[in-house]
């Protein structure tokens, strides 16, 4: 939920400078400093939001020292369907 925040958060922020009426002017490259700026900003951001995504693979997460990884399922209930659930297994 605090992702879906920030990057809300973060994508009105952009929205609104992006929006906000300004004439015309160089500014001696404010508005390069800016950008360059923001996109720093927005790779160290990325880089820490996506620490220990992919190194295992999709589907693959620690648990404290244990690894984990979320597996499908299919199971039916008590009427005789069939579903499918993602469980989590740690080895």
């Amino acid at each position: 939920m605090l992702k879906i925040m920030t990057v809300a958060t973060a994508a009105a922020l952009t929205l609104g400078v992006a929006f906000a009426p300004q004439p015309a002017a160089a500014r001696d490259g404010a508005i390069a400093a800016g950008v360059i700026g923001g996109l720093a900003v927005g790779a160290i951001v990325g880089s820490q939001i996506n620490r220990d995504g992919f190194r295992d693979g999709p589907g693959y997460y620690r648990s404290g020292y244990r690894e984990c990884r979320i597996e499908r399922q299919d199971f039916e209930d008590r009427y005789g369907r069939l579903h499918v659930r993602n469980v989590r297994v740690c080895d």
